[in-house]
């Protein structure tokens, strides 16, 4: 359930969404992260729900010591009007019981609000590709056919490589097998992308392989492939793709190694 942050509720009508999955390495939540320190966008609301494990912090988008001391919790969204962009970062394991009716929950709030197109960061088990993803570049997508009738030239003109379906049983060789969507380690995609077909929702997913360890670079390249579709940063007053680093970003690893070691 969605719950206003502002005396009155937001209108999200013809906005684009974009969101995270809660996969390896935490790309899409990075990602997010880098969008939302960048546009400075603000705060309006959370999402309530006990599908994720409860937790609460500082903010972590402080510019400020006062900024500092607001809480935030684990599932967010942040607006900007002016781009007729709303961001829904989500901070939290989903519980594993929950996952069915925590991607019911997101396709009514965004059929309820009226969103234009909403876009899901993701990422997969670089590991687990098949001979055919080892080509080329990491970067996949995937789009409903509802989305699909209003984008297909922009995404021929962009000459994005779709996720490919790959055999149900590798090394088998059964021509009455149809290939399937396989997403390792990508959380909901899958499940979101099915239910999202199922309902004509209009949704694309964006996602790259990788391992975990130090996933920032894998944000940079995730965020800068969704600029070059949504155009964020094409604004004059700032540099095209500078994002900015959120201060919470500072201790992702903890403390660097002392110097003492050595």
């Amino acid at each position: 359930m969605f719950i206003s942050s502002q005396s009155s509720a937001p209108s999200f009508r013809d906005f684009t969404l974009v969101m995270p999955a809660v996969a390896v390495g935490n790309v899409g939540q990075l990602a997010v992260d880098l969008i939302v320190s960048t546009l400075n966008m603000s705060r309006v609301g959370h999402i309530h729900t006990d599908c994720l494990i409860p937790m609460a912090g500082n903010n972590p988008y402080a510019s400020s010591k006062e900024d500092g001391e607001e809480l935030h919790t684990p599932a967010e969204v942040y607006a900007a009007a002016e781009l007729k962009l709303a961001v829904l970062q989500i901070r939290a394991p989903i519980l594993q019981s929950k996952t069915k009716k925590f991607r019911q929950l997101l396709v009514s709030w965004i059929k309820s609000s009226g969103f234009s197109r909403t876009v899901v960061l993701s990422s997969s088990h670089a590991y687990q590709r098949d001979d055919q993803q080892l080509q080329g570049t990491p970067l996949r997508y995937l789009v409903t056919p509802s989305l699909l009738k209003g984008s297909a030239d922009a995404l021929k003109e962009l000459g994005w490589r779709e996720m490919e379906r790959v055999p149900a049983f590798p090394g088998l060789t059964d021509g009455n097998t149809e290939p399937r969507l396989c997403i390792p380690g990508g959380g909901i995609t899958k499940g979101l992308y099915t239910d999202s077909c199922k309902e004509d929702l209009p949704l694309a997913v964006l996602l790259l392989f990788c391992s975990e360890g130090d996933n920032i670079p894998d944000a940079f390249t995730l965020a800068n492939h969704l600029n070059d579709w949504l155009h964020l940063l094409d604004d004059n007053s700032k540099q095209p793709n500078k994002w900015k680093i959120p201060t919470s970003w500072s201790l992702l690893f903890g403390n660097g190694i002392p110097p003492a070691l050595f």
